[in-house]
Formats: C-alpha cells, structure tokens, sequence
C-alpha cells in the first residue's frame, strides 16, 4: 500500500539531489590553468563540443553550449527560466588552447 509511496519519495529525492551541480560552473575558466592544454583533454573532461570551426590563421574554434543555472519565477516548482551558457575555445595550429571567451554564464 506504502510501496508507490516511497517510491515516489526516492525518485523525487533522487531527481532533486542528482540535479544540484553544474560541472561547467564549477569548472569555470582560469586562463592560467587551462592555457595551454590539448584539445584532447577538454574532450576528455567536457565530452563533445557543440560546434567546430576552422579559425583564419590556423587552429580550431571549439563552442560549448550548455544550460548554466536560471532564475525562479514566483513559485519554487514552476516558471524557471534556465541561462544557456556559451563557452568558446580558441585552438592553435599545435591544436593547445590558445584563447577563450563565454557569455551568458
């Protein structure tokens, strides 16, 4: 009688607590930590890139888009409004990070 109960209860406990960080935050950009490093380790840690592009004088151009935090409309359970956070990496002909840039964060 209790089962769907407390079944619900974890999977509502799970859904709240599992969603709490936001790796792309809490790994914000310092540029003297991550200048420097390969192209490989960013897609080791921050997995596949939204968008690729070839840059003017050589190297790539990497885009992260991702859903970085929001804001709370009246009620705590409705009307949220998520920030779409764009990260953007700048590659060198030695395919190292060279540049970055983000907005919306």
């Amino acid at each position: 009688m209790y089962r769907p109960l407390y079944l619900g209860i974890i999977f509502l406990a799970l859904l709240i607590f599992g969603c709490g960080g936001n790796p792309y935050l809490d790994a914000s950009l310092d540029p003297a930590e991550f200048q420097g490093k390969p192209q490989s380790w960013f897609e080791e840690q921050w997995g596949t890139p939204s968008g690729k592009a070839k840059r003017f004088f050589g190297g790539e151009t990497w885009t992260y888009r991702r859903i970085a935090g929001g804001s709370k409309g009246p009620s705590s359970l409705w009307n949220f409004a998520p920030n779409q956070c764009e990260i953007t990496l700048d590659f060198d002909e030695d395919k190292n990070l060279d540049d970055y840039s983000y907005s919306g964060c």
